[in-house]
């Protein structure tokens, strides 16, 4: 991304700018953290922010600026690995379907349907029943809504650029659908998978956020900022700031990657911003 395009986009420089600092946050947290999570001293429970404590203590003494540390590092990489799953597995199914197309693609359009009907939590309960919750579990069920969204989305544009000629003389000379889809249908449609992602990963950020929050994420000794809700929610008339922080904390990010994607966007496919203005004229 070049240095003239978040001049002219500065809605994407803002949102990166501000999802950059979460994520190095939770990244420092991996070497140092004021407090060490794990340090429990009931003597300093419910401290209210302070010089020692700047976001002060939970219901056990811990520091809970660490805390939020800690829980943005883990809510961010569960929610990356559950993106992940989903562009590894689903944009090759939407690129078979449109490279492939009959049976391949009325196939892949099943299977999209079929996971569509089985949302992110849903699947997390499925698991936590067969093999108990985890981090782990909530990657596989952020993982498994993730694939008919790519699936679909790598679709729609494979089928727009499986049109264009290029695509034709590739075929006149000789290449097969495979190496036709993978070099010539994904370079075109990169961008539209990458805004994507930035999206699906803050949705994966909420996802993480609500499964733990009910028991099926993350779970003690680790945190994560759903975690830190959970545990905060009998507290909150009390102690309101056990709940605020991890909550503000998992809306800034939510609201800095879709900014950035919204930037993204607008970078990479600059006709989707002319027509938005030309609509808006009208």
């Amino acid at each position: 991304m070049s240095w003239q395009s978040l001049r002219q986009h500065p809605n994407l420089a803002i949102g990166l700018a501000a999802a950059t600092v979460f994520a190095l946050m939770g990244l420092v947290s991996l070497w140092w953290t004021p407090y060490p999570i794990a340090d429990i001293a009931i003597a300093r429970r419910f401290l209210g922010p302070g010089p020692e404590h700047w976001l002060g203590t939970d219901h056990l003494g811990r520091d809970m600026l660490s805390l939020v540390m800690s829980g943005t590092l883990t809510s961010f990489v569960v929610a990356a690995l559950g993106v992940l799953i989903g562009v590894g597995i689903g944009v090759p199914m939407g690129l078979a379907a449109v490279a492939w197309g009959g049976a391949v693609e009325w196939l892949v359009l099943r299977i999209s349907d079929l996971t569509f009907a089985f949302p992110a939590v849903i699947v997390a309960i499925l698991i936590a029943a067969l093999a108990g919750p985890g981090e782990t579990n909530a990657i596989i069920a952020i993982g498994v809504f993730n694939v008919p969204v790519f699936a679909r989305v790598a679709r729609g544009g494979a089928l727009s650029i499986a049109t264009q000629d290029f695509v034709a003389a590739a075929r006149l000379a000789g290449l097969g659908n495979g190496a036709i889809a993978f070099r010539h249908l994904l370079p075109n449609i990169m961008s539209l998978l990458i805004v994507q992602g930035t999206i699906q990963l803050s949705l994966g950020i909420l996802a993480e956020a609500g499964l733990s929050y009910i028991g099926l994420g993350t779970q003690p000794p680790a945190t994560s900022l759903g975690l830190m809700l959970r545990d905060a929610q009998s507290l909150f008339l009390i102690h309101p700031w056990l709940s605020v922080m991890p909550g503000l904390t998992i809306v800034l990010i939510v609201i800095a990657l879709n900014v950035a994607g919204d930037g993204l966007r607008d970078a990479m496919d600059p006709r989707l911003r002319h027509e938005g203005l030309s609509h808006g004229a009208g």
